[in-house]
């Protein structure tokens, strides 16, 4: 239990590290006001391919890891 105690704030920079990389990963050249919620005129919806597909599928196991390990780290101190 102390071995997993210690090396879950490791793993939690790590996972937010890479987390902020997807995120910023994912961008597509919104704009600004886009936002701010305002439209930008050509927020259409589409369907996910390739790479894009890759990394918001990657955002999403990285983000349940990052919680697991928030969980970890508050019920095992």
């Amino acid at each position: 239990m102390q071995f997993i105690q210690t090396i879950l704030p490791y793993a939690q920079v790590v996972l937010s590290i890479f987390l902020i990389a997807a995120v910023l990963l994912q961008t597509r050249g919104s704009s600004v006001g886009g936002a701010f919620g305002g439209s930008d005129g050509g927020s259409t919806f589409y369907t996910r391919r390739g790479a894009e597909k890759t990394f918001f599928q990657a955002t999403i196991v990285i983000s349940v890891l990052f919680v697991l390990t928030a969980f970890l780290t508050f019920y095992t101190s």
